[in-house]
């Protein structure tokens, strides 16, 4: 009977604590579903947010507003001030940097992020070429949610391996590793239009350096490994031996989507220090232009030779230029790290190694045929 009446007690304490929490119906509140962050007057920051409002008739409409003071939180406040309902972050899938703002440093609000536990580790990042103000507030008259479509845009690159992750889970790990630095994808608008622009080269947290989003598949291809995808090459004509085509053209342009790609990295010589990066790339040729008999075996061993020199050629110089403007988006500290015992690496001291680094890349591209080419 004692049990029974324990079980009344806390029974009626739980419906009693239930009673008491905020009721936060979808009619009630406004959905913050993306932010950007732009430069205020006076070293303050300006923030636009997209709010999705859901009505009583279960209808929605977005709304961008836009507020600044000297912290996030701060316009997160007027923000709430200038909203018809009570605004809410649990539904955040995005935010965006303005060009300029992260030359400032986006390292805090990083940190932010991770400190919120209504935060999700799969918002997507990214740099916006100009304003992100500009950007969200335009009239785009074929996008309803332009929030909803920035995500979708991003994610789906993220997924079909055209660009770098930018999730807050793995611009966090970039960010906090030592050796390692944040890579993330830019957009801008072009005409009616969000296009993927390039992507965007880190310091530690400020931007120093960007990439054509043509040379963004050779990072990619050079840090992560590549399970889908598909990219066009172009191998110049004086790159293209004579048993391949008898006239060769200007360039040569291939299309392929890698099937399978591994990487391996080894640190040779900690001195330099250098590294050999080895890849191994198994690719299905989806077009050539101009054509090529890919049914002549020897024609084929000659083309993959050709494709292997040019990723190589690539490769080195997209690392070349990281490494002039100072960013290892690449991780080469890590592996140096790793590699090396009792290293005591610091950021200055890799600082100055990475500037010196020699890389020697190497490409194994194998060509996977399936039947027919046009």
């Amino acid at each position: 009977m004692k049990k029974f009446r324990y079980f009344l007690l806390l029974l009626f304490l739980c419906i009693a604590l239930v009673g008491c929490a905020e009721t936060k119906l979808l009619e009630r509140v406004g959905l913050v579903t993306l932010i950007g962050y732009d430069l205020g007057k006076e070293e303050g920051v300006e923030t636009t947010a997209v709010v999705r409002q859901v009505s009583t008739e279960l209808e929605s409409k977005v709304a961008v507003i836009t507020a600044e003071n000297e912290t996030s939180q701060g316009t997160r406040a007027k923000i709430n001030r200038r909203a018809a309902e009570k605004i809410m972050s649990g539904q955040l899938r995005g935010v965006l940097f303005g060009e300029e703002f992260t030359q400032g440093g986006i390292g805090h609000y990083i940190e932010n992020l991770l400190k919120n536990p209504a935060m999700s580790g799969d918002i997507i990042m990214a740099v916006v070429e100009g304003q992100t103000k500009a950007l969200l507030e335009y009239q785009y008259p074929d996008i309803e949610d332009i929030g909803e479509h920035i995500y979708k845009l991003v994610e789906q690159n993220i997924k079909s391996e055209q660009v770098v992750s930018s999730t807050l889970h793995d611009v966090a790990k970039d960010y906090y590793f030592m050796g390692r630095d944040i890579a993330m994808p830019i957009i801008r608008r072009d005409e009616e239009l969000i296009e993927i622009s390039g992507i965007a080269l880190f310091k530690k947290d400020k931007m120093i350096g960007k990439l054509s989003v043509d040379d963004s598949f050779y990072v990619k291809l050079s840090r992560d490994d590549y399970h889908a995808g598909v990219y066009e090459l172009k191998i110049k004509g004086d790159d293209l031996p004579s048993s391949l085509l008898k006239d060769p053209p200007d360039e040569i342009n291939l299309v392929f989507d890698p099937i399978k790609t591994h990487k391996d990295v080894k640190l040779v010589n900690p001195k330099t220090p250098e590294f050999d990066l080895h890849l191994t790339v198994q690719a299905r040729l989806l077009e050539i232009k101009p054509n090529v008999n890919v049914g002549n075996s020897k024609k084929v061993e000659t083309l993959e030779k050709a494709i292997s020199k040019s990723l190589s050629s690539e490769i080195s110089r997209v690392i070349a230029y990281c490494q002039n403007v100072g960013s290892d988006v690449y991780g080469f500290g890590e592996y140096y790290r790793s590699s090396v015992r009792h290293s005591e690496l610091t950021e200055e001291k890799w600082d100055e190694l990475y500037k010196e680094m020699k890389v020697n890349v190497h490409v194994d591209f194998t060509l996977l045929r399936s039947g027919v080419f046009e």
